[in-house]
């Protein structure tokens, strides 16, 4: 499988193989840190792109651009992340525009072109982001007690007949994107290991866009099953846009970390730094941040490591043989 964000840049391939535990453990720091574009630099092993040493090439842009992962409704989280653009405004003595990302790819794009400045991207899109846009990851939403992720749920509608992952076998499966964790690695990866069931062997599949979609052209009936990050379905039911009757889970996953939040790695040191502070000097207390997202209970942002939280991302990468070819 293909996946484009240009016919030029971005191509990134997967072919499903078998991989015990024990050689991916052994393979995984040399073969992820391998992955990324030699257009930058890994000094501390860290598996991200390292500031440019030369200081002519640290950029200062006069406006940031800061984009949400993609999602149904663009406009509706435009309002949601006012407030923290207007405290990352304060913070940075920048002037900041939200935009409004339609497709991953196009996000991804943006981030490499020098385009967007402040992002976040999605679970399974992040090692792509990391890898070919020099995409810096440092902040993650969790819980007030720390807590933090998601997990992958495959849904149906009431009477799909589809009662478990096995019935998927002759059925339809609605993926997000390729590059979605939640939304096509996760499951098309455990669907063959534990069921033995391929894409388009076993059961046909087709892309929705986003999760929101898939949700909405399950719950429609227009898709008989999905893949999908069960934070976003939460969202939905505590905006009163799905009922919990207009569903059934028929398999969910272990726990993943959700959107990693981060910054272009080639920004000047200081407006870095006032970025970092932006988002974890943000007061959540009746925010619309808090509103979005207190039914997937998040309430702060926490900071993370590539390299540790994203171990079980890059697993499945790994266990999926996939090359991110950047250039």
């Amino acid at each position: 499988m293909l996946f484009k964000a240009t016919d030029s840049a971005l191509t990134l391939h997967r072919s499903l193989v078998r991989v015990t535990a024990g050689t991916l453990a052994a393979l995984l720091p040399l073969l992820a840190s391998a992955q990324l574009s030699p257009r930058y630099e890994d000094s501390d092993a860290d598996l991200v792109a390292d500031r440019p040493a030369d200081p002519e090439a640290w950029r200062d842009p006069r406006i940031l651009v800061f984009a949400y992962t993609p999602v149904e409704d663009p406009a509706l989280y435009s309002q949601v992340w006012d407030e923290f653009i207007t405290h990352m405004e304060t913070l940075t003595g920048k002037e900041i525009r939200f935009f409004p990302v339609q497709s991953n790819a196009a996000q991804l794009e943006a981030m490499r072109a020098g385009r967007l400045h402040v992002a976040g991207f999605n679970t399974g899109s992040t090692p792509v982001a990391v890898n070919c846009t020099g995409f810096v990851p440092f902040a993650m939403m969790a819980a007030q007690d720390g807590s933090f992720g998601y997990e992958m749920e495959i849904i149906t509608y009431p009477d799909s007949g589809i009662n478990n992952a096995a019935d998927l076998q002759g059925r339809q499966l609605t993926f997000t994107s390729p590059t979605s964790n939640s939304g096509f690695k996760a499951p098309s990866t455990l669907l063959d290991r534990e069921f033995g069931l391929q894409a388009d062997r076993d059961y046909t599949s087709t892309y929705s866009g986003s999760h929101d979609n898939s949700i909405l052209g399950v719950v429609n009936g227009d898709y008989e099953a999905a893949a999908i990050a069960n934070e976003v379905l939460r969202r939905m039911e505590g905006r009163d846009v799905v009922s919990a009757e207009q569903y059934r889970s028929i398999y969910r996953s272990l726990t993943f970390p959700t959107t990693a939040y981060g910054m272009a790695h080639n920004l000047a040191p200081e407006l870095a730094e006032n970025i970092r502070r932006a988002f974890f000097s943000f007061d959540w207390e009746g925010s619309a941040l808090q509103q979005e997202f207190a039914d997937a209970g998040m309430a702060q942002f926490i900071p993370i490591s590539y390299k540790q939280h994203w171990q079980v991302i890059r697993d499945i990468d790994e266990a999926n043989d996939t090359i991110y070819n950047c250039d």
